[in-house]
């Protein structure tokens, strides 16, 4: 689906995956926002299943990143003003709560969101969060200098395990290689600030306007998580990976107390939604009923 989103530089076009049934605005509604240099196509499972069981979904892509339109935009606050504004272009009514999920960056977006309009957010959901998200300096310099080294190197980190098990995607799917290549063709397909969609790759950084250390610097800049904890109103669930090494559990305990969150704890790294598929929508199936 195709909306229309005013945000700091006007309208601008974004795509939003429904989970393969047309969006209801009556229905009860789930926002799905990814992370940094993903799209939409993370939460392929857990929104199919929410749109075919009474919900209705919206699976952001992030401006500048997957199908939307740039610029990306420079701050976490800009971005849960920007998924506040998508919420209206779907025509959800201010005063209709609905669940907020997100992952890494975009579990730091959801929080602002929720933070921001309290009167919007009936659930908050954050997967493999926590505050602060502070990125290593040599991550950072690497995603500047050489976001294709960076992205195998976060690879590394955020999996672990190396295939999948007889569940989403499929059985045996790389789920290293699956992910590098979706960080590809997202940092290969976006443009820098000013410009419009589709920018023409270098053979030196990998594209025109690098995404990766843009998404990174959003991560690591955001100072203001445990403020706006204090702000949510909603009932909220963090859940984590045992094995995650981008964003350990011990490190979202702060976050977790501020937000009275339930915490649940699942046997993966950072990418819960190709690892623990069936445990992760579990979990969200608990904390959205």
């Amino acid at each position: 689906m195709k909306l229309s989103v005013h945000g700091p530089t006007g309208a601008v076009p974004a795509y939003v995956y429904t989970g393969g049934k047309a969006f209801d605005a009556g229905l009860p509604c789930v926002v799905f926002i990814h992370g940094a240099l993903h799209d939409h196509s993370v939460w392929t499972l857990l929104a199919r299943w929410f749109a075919h069981h009474g919900h209705g979904v919206l699976a952001l892509d992030l401006p500048g990143h997957g199908r939307s339109a740039g610029p990306a935009l420079a701050s976490v606050e800009t971005l849960a003003d920007w998924v506040l504004a998508a919420l209206d272009a779907a025509g959800l009514g201010r005063n209709v709560p609905v669940s907020l999920v997100g992952h890494s960056l975009g579990s730091l977006i959801a929080l602002a969101a929720a933070a921001r309009a309290p009167e919007r957010a009936g659930r908050l959901v954050m997967v493999g969060s926590t505050f602060p998200m502070k990125v290593s300096p040599v991550l950072l310099d690497t995603a500047r200098d050489n976001p294709l080294k960076a992205i195998d190197m976060v690879n590394s980190l955020s999996i672990g395990s190396m295939a999948a098990k007889p569940s989403f995607p499929g059985p045996g799917m790389w789920l290293h290689g699956s992910n590098r290549a979706l960080m590809r063709r997202v940092l290969a397909g976006v443009s820098g600030p000013g410009s419009g969609s589709g920018a023409s790759r270098q053979a030196a950084s990998g594209c025109e306007f690098n995404l990766f250390h843009h998404d990174f610097s959003v991560c690591d800049r955001y100072a203001d998580g445990l403020a706006a904890a204090t702000r949510v109103r909603c009932p909220a669930t963090m859940v984590l990976g045992t094995l995650d090494q981008m964003t350990p559990p011990r490190s979202a305990r702060e976050l977790s107390s501020a937000l009275k969150a339930r915490t649940v704890l699942l046997p993966s790294g950072h990418s819960l939604m190709t690892e623990v598929p069936d445990g992760l929508l579990a979990a969200l199936r608990e904390a959205l009923a």
